[in-house]
């Protein structure tokens, strides 16, 4: 079997990935090594990994790393399509943490090199795909906003520091939210619409969320008085559907439209508009996880 790993150059000097290519390499498995350089080089690669007849293409780096592989592989037809596997490097990792893959760099990579494949789903946001979890509003802004240098001096805790600075500003989002219940009018702080479970650095958004059900998670929170922060605390940690403040939904789809642009982002990458509309697109990648993923209805 022929594998590629499609590695983010700012990893491309780690010992232990270096280390981890040739165990892997002298345990029997030919890893082809390809790096990226600048934004869309990860899904160029994995259109030269399906045109070379590469079986299994492995995303080397963070949540983004993930995201622009995925997009790469939704860009080639099914049938020629590779196998996905994760070696996380990245400041959070959060769909791969949520999925159980190790974080030991030979642990991972020979996972993603040995393991057995199943069906998982992606979300669709309009023409563009994610692995993990599109965050709406306040929460966008946070991510797209933290200075590289803090994420890694921090790692994860870099987006909590970000969002207390930013807190006492943030503004709702006046919007309207459709799903096949209907639709809800009003404005929203945070929006997001889960394949995967946790963002930011580690905080569950959708704790039952999972990756092949064929089914989104939204969390909507809406605004709300600094004396009810108790309230909006005890309404996040619990798994009720409705509360005053938090809603929470499973659809196979939904759509946002808002009169002012929204700042969005898929799994690292921001982005923002007026029109969104987010499906979960079911069964479409063959991915490599622990067999116990707690993201698997069967893990």
């Amino acid at each position: 079997m022929r594998i590629r790993l499609i590695l983010n150059g700012k990893k491309a000097d780690r010992s232990d990935v270096r280390d981890a290519v040739r165990a892997v390499r002298a345990e029997g498995h030919p890893v082809e090594v390809r790096v990226t350089w600048e934004h869309g080089d990860a899904q160029r690669l994995v259109a030269e990994a399906a045109r070379d007849g590469i079986e299994r293409v492995i995303a080397g780096g963070g949540d983004g790393s993930v995201n622009e592989i995925a997009n790469g592989l939704m860009a080639v037809e099914a049938v020629r399509r590779p196998v996905m596997g994760i070696l996380p490097l990245g400041t959070a990792n959060d769909f791969a943490t949520a999925c159980r893959v190790p974080g030991d760099a030979l642990a991972a990579l020979r996972l993603a090199a040995t393991g057995e494949p199943g069906p998982v789903d992606l979300g669709r946001c309009n023409d563009a795909f994610f692995a993990n979890i599109a965050c709406g509003g306040f929460g966008a802004a946070v991510t797209a906003e933290t200075p590289v240098e803090l994420k890694n001096f921090l790692g994860g805790g870099a987006y909590t520091i970000m969002g207390l600075v930013k807190a006492v500003n943030f503004r709702p989002y006046a919007c309207s939210i459709t799903t096949p219940a209907g639709v809800m009018q009003g404005s929203v702080i945070v929006g997001a619409i889960c394949n995967g479970r946790q963002a930011g650095g580690g905080q569950l958004l959708a704790p039952e969320a999972y990756i092949d059900d064929g089914l989104l998670d939204l969390v909507f929170l809406r605004p709300f008085p600094v004396n009810a922060a108790p309230l909006v605390a005890a309404e996040i940690a619990s798994r009720n559907e409705h509360g005053d403040y938090v809603v929470r939904m499973r659809v196979p789809w939904v759509e946002v439209a808002a009169p002012d642009a929204i700042p969005l982002n898929l799994d690292g990458e921001p982005t923002s508009g007026t029109r969104f509309r987010f499906s979960a697109d079911p069964n479409c990648v063959r991915m490599v996880l622990p067999p116990a993923c707690p993201c698997l209805r069967g893990g």
